[in-house]
């Protein structure tokens, strides 16, 4: 997944502030457009944070425009979104995708927590027992 973002100059203070058109919650700054880049890949995960705890639905990156920057999240993380974005599209909870995965909801915690290593597999699982299936492709 990649989010586009903007960069604008903040002529004020100096440096460069960056936000994303699809994720509103995520703001960061840097002295230099390398520095605020940087900072907006950890901006983004912080805010996509809020959604996991809130078990809001994440909203889908935009195409980015001609020349804009984009900022790409970990394929772990794209997999964690879209397992979490099944699961509020579903209205499925932990606790009834534990018991139809045959696992504990705490198992279920795990794999839709953002610090937490989760193997690909899991969550692959996680989805077939929501009706959908994992791909993955080279682009």
């Amino acid at each position: 997944m990649r989010f586009p973002v903007t960069l604008t100059q903040d002529k004020a203070v100096g440096g460069f502030v960056v936000t994303f058109p699809d994720i509103p919650e995520a703001i960061t700054q840097g002295e230099t457009k390398e520095e605020a880049l940087r900072m907006a890949q950890e901006a983004l995960e912080a805010a996509l944070e809020f959604y996991f705890e809130d078990r809001r639905r994440i909203p889908a990156p935009s195409k980015a425009k001609r020349g804009q920057r984009v900022v790409e999240i970990p394929a772990s993380l794209s997999a964690k979104v879209l397992l979490l974005n099944e699961m509020v599209s579903q209205n499925v909870r932990p606790a009834e995708l534990a018991r139809r995965m045959g696992t504990t909801p705490q198992a279920v915690n795990r794999l839709t927590d953002l610090r937490h290593t989760t193997r690909i597999d899991g969550i692959a699982a996680a989805l077939n027992a929501l009706g959908k299936n994992l791909e993955i492709r080279l682009a």
